[in-house]
């Protein structure tokens, strides 16, 4: 079964549906989620996602992130994949939105209307190799330095995040 995204207006109202991979070649808004989780230490939890991933492969990114099924609690959908991603699931809390743009590798635009939500976790995650290549906690202050010496080594949508909002995600750490 294809996967599909909701495609949604500025304001968050759905406006229809669309194959995942199709909305992403044509750079259309649709809703997403980015789920942040730290340890009690103030540490975040990073992914390096897979090299096989369908663009930004082996690319250091937040936690976790995807698209709500239609349908979908936007919290219930963030722990889903979670534990799809990394295997387990926490409590989550809702921070915030923003609506970004960013041309990708593999002529793929994300172009997403994003739900940030956060949690906290001590273990160590148990991640689906396809999903992820390798994982680490890393110190807020530490993130940040090397964000700034290294941002080719991220995500465009964690840049982003990190560069516009990382006071706002704070707060919620």
């Amino acid at each position: 079964m294809e996967e599909q995204v909701i495609l949604v207006d500025t304001n968050d109202q759905p406006i229809g549906l669309m194959e995942k991979m199709e909305a992403h070649e044509k750079g259309l808004l649709h809703r997403a989620f980015s789920v942040f989780v730290v340890n009690d230490k103030g540490e975040v939890l990073l992914q390096k996602r897979a090299d096989s991933k369908y663009h930004s492969g082996g690319l250091w990114t937040n936690t976790c992130c995807s698209h709500p099924r239609d349908g979908e609690d936007i919290i219930a959908a963030g722990k889903r994949r979670l534990q799809e991603e990394m295997g387990f699931v926490v409590d989550l809390t809702y921070a915030y939105a923003f609506v970004y743009r960013a041309e990708l590798d593999k002529g793929m635009t994300e172009h997403e209307y994003d739900h940030v939500m956060t949690g906290v976790y001590n273990g160590a995650p148990n991640p689906n190799p396809e999903e992820v290549g390798d994982w680490k906690y890393i110190a807020w202050d530490d993130l940040i330095e090397d964000m700034q010496q290294n941002p080719q080594d991220y995500t465009a949508w964690f840049r982003i995040i990190m560069q516009e909002n990382a006071d706002e995600i704070k707060k919620y750490l």
